[in-house]
């Protein structure tokens, strides 16, 4: 495993999106666990979870009393594990999501998942996403209050545009120090902000860091049949003889030194593979991906 920084914290280059774990199509605790026990095996220090990581009709907080469970559960040491967590959003009975940034919300939201991921202080808490009926500021603001308020240690945010990042910074500060937004090869719409992260010193955490590769655990399936618009990655994949989702998360880590992809996993040797982040791509092998 390499290592990149996220604040001031040292953590594995590869996180572990652990929302597969804890949502519709989960697999049962056992297999869960045994999942999130091998990601550190494999190296990872950084597992993502979000309030809203449950079940349509479930309760908030499943995935991160999952990830708790997991821990305590774990034989070897957690000290360096950073746990982050994510508030401002919420689930319908059908299955949808709503947003609420609501500063009331998101200090209750943030005490909550507190408690639940063992009642210290959370490792990185990251909105979860804009509330368009909320003023930004006034959702940042209450992010910047539970820092002074020790019940968040680090701060990120999530799903924002360039403006968004730069209005967080300005209020938070260097307690700002990640955004976590949808970039994948299927979807590079947010060149713009990984660049600015970069430009800034935030880690850029990824989700859904396989799309165009591996289906996202919100589309149903964890693996596709492959796509002649990323035949690029299986080429290469082949031609190493690992898998194309190392290809992809050695691509997303060669963007720039601040990314950190937060793949998402439901069996042990999923995990397995995704922490394999010792593969690093050629200049022709790059040129050939930029072009799939």
């Amino acid at each position: 495993m390499r290592y990149r920084m996220l604040g001031d914290v040292r953590v594995g280059a590869v996180g572990f999106g652990t929302m597969p774990l804890s949502i519709e199509g989960r697999p049962d605790e056992a297999r869960a666990v045994a999942t999130v026990h091998a990601a550190l095996d494999a190296g990872v220090t950084l597992l993502d979870t979000a309030d809203s990581y449950h079940p349509p009709g479930g309760s908030p907080g499943e995935g991160e009393l999952l990830v708790a469970r997991a821990l305590a559960s774990y034989g070897g040491g957690t000290d360096d594990v950073l746990v982050a967590t994510k508030g401002g959003r919420g689930r319908t009975g059908d299955g949808g999501w709503t947003v609420d940034g609501r500063p009331a919300h998101l200090r209750r939201a943030a005490e909550g998942s507190a408690r639940r991921l063992g009642g210290g202080a959370i490792g990185l808490y990251q909105l979860h996403k804009p509330d368009p009926a909320v003023p930004y500021a006034e959702s940042i603001g209450a992010v910047r209050e539970l820092l002074d308020a020790g019940t968040v240690r680090l701060a990120g945010v999530s799903n924002v545009d360039a403006a968004q990042i730069l209005l967080a910074r300005e209020i938070l500060g260097d307690r700002l120090v990640s955004v976590q937004n949808r970039y994948s090869p299927a979807v590079r719409d947010g060149e713009a902000e990984l660049r600015l992260c970069a430009e800034l010193g935030l880690a850029f955490l990824p989700w859904s860091p396989l799309g165009g590769i591996s289906r996202s655990s919100l589309d149903g399936a964890s693996a596709q049949e492959e796509d002649p618009e990323f035949g690029a990655y299986h080429r290469v994949a082949r031609a190493r003889g690992v898998s194309p989702q190392r290809v992809a998360l050695a691509w997303l880590l060669s963007r720039a030194d601040t990314v950190l992809p937060i793949p998402g996993a439901s069996r042990p040797s999923t995990v397995r593979d995704s922490a394999a982040a010792s593969l690093t791509l050629t200049p022709a092998e790059l040129r050939e991906l930029g072009g799939a």
